[in-house]
């Protein structure tokens, strides 16, 4: 059998659709062989993971993109000489011509665009209702969580037979990094109280906004102890909430290979999301034992189980409450902490890889 994955996004700046390839496609290649799964464009090896820029060169990453953009603008069949002998093309949304001859196959992120469509800028909204007729014409797609699944069949219309749900894996460094790597982590971004941690893009489905308004809701003599640390890049947030964000600790993009330690060195990992398709910042405190707050809606609660504290994201009580209990009960978070750990266990790459060669495996003699 012989797949090839739509693998460009790993060429532009994204954030949890490049962290799933990557770390999936890699996951896949240890599994099966580089022989197996192939790549477009053809990647042999996977640079350091970065999420601000191109995980290859400049000369793979412009003839990637010029042949894309080719295929999506042009009526040549560039896909379908791109992919002669594969058995399987498993795309995503920035493909707009996939190959008629191999099975297609993609995975289904998240519905957020419908859910939510007032917290997306217009260009996101274009892709991904673009994306739906492609989802439509596959032969058989990739869910990352039942609440995904269940969206999707939904609002799409989807078979919910034509839909496998594999959850996503959680990268090997979040499981419990060392305290030499906490402890670095601490000075180099000058982190000396204890501190709530927020990582994820600045945009609205986040729901920073209440999270800053809860924490200044804590009483000052729990402030005074614990300081709000945001981390992470800015993306389509108004005016008002990137000030607001840059008057508490704002960390801006963190690094790949700092982000494990700095989710462990934190006392409480808050995350009020509106929407998630799986939420991979939540996964990963799970695996540092950081105990976790994140909200009651979406995937979230299938994803954290009882490992966390959940809570109405539109609720500043809610949240103030959760942060407050939190910082202030250290048998909680303990105990938080340990489920956490067990939790995460069931989200491995390996078993993600595993349960996805069988899905291919079912595609391509379907």
């Amino acid at each position: 059998m012989h797949v090839v994955i739509d693998a460009v996004p790993l060429l532009i700046r994204s954030a949890g659709v490049k962290n799933y390839l990557y770390h999936w496609i890699g996951a896949l290649r240890r599994a099966a062989g580089g022989e197996a799964i192939a790549t477009f464009p053809a990647l042999t090896h996977l640079g350091p993971l970065v999420h601000n820029a191109s995980i290859a060169g400049p000369w793979r990453t412009g003839t990637g993109l010029g042949t894309l953009g080719l295929s999506n603008y042009s009526r040549l069949p560039v896909l379908d000489w791109l992919t002669r002998g594969a058995d399987v093309f498993h795309t995503t949304h920035l493909v707009r011509h996939p190959p008629r001859r191999p099975r297609l196959t993609a995975t289904i992120h998240d519905m957020t665009c419908w859910i939510v469509p007032e917290l997306h800028p217009a260009a996101n909204l274009r892709a991904d209702r673009g994306f739906a007729a492609i989802l439509r014409r596959a032969d058989r797609l990739i869910a990352v969580s039942e609440s995904t699944k269940t969206d999707a069949v939904r609002i799409l219309g989807l078979p919910p037979e034509k839909i496998t749900v594999i959850y996503s894996g959680i990268a090997t460094p979040f499981f419990d990094p060392s305290a030499e790597a906490i402890h670095a982590i601490r000075a180099r971004y000058g982190l000396h109280r204890p501190f709530v941690l927020f990582i994820g893009t600045i945009e609205p489905r986040k729901n920073i906004g209440m999270l800053l308004d809860a924490f200044e809701a804590l009483p000052p003599s729990v402030r005074q102890e614990f300081e709000l640390v945001i981390a992470g890049p800015i993306g389509w947030a108004s005016a008002e909430i990137t000030a607001r964000v840059r008057r508490v600790r704002y960390l801006g993009y963190v690094p790949e290979p700092d982000l494990a330690a700095l989710t462990a060195a934190a006392t409480v990992f808050a995350y009020p999301s509106l929407y998630e398709g799986f939420g991979f910042p939540v996964a990963q405190a799970m695996a540092a034992g950081t105990p976790a707050i994140t909200s009651r809606v979406s995937s979230l609660p299938e994803i954290t189980g009882d490992a966390a504290l959940l809570i109405d994201p539109r609720s500043l009580t809610e949240l103030r409450d959760a942060l407050s209990r939190l910082l202030l009960t250290p048998t909680l978070r303990a105990e938080l902490a340990a489920r956490g750990r067990s939790r995460a266990r069931a989200f491995r790459w390996e078993e993600c890889a595993a349960r996805s060669m069988r899905f291919f495996q079912e595609a391509a003699g379907g």
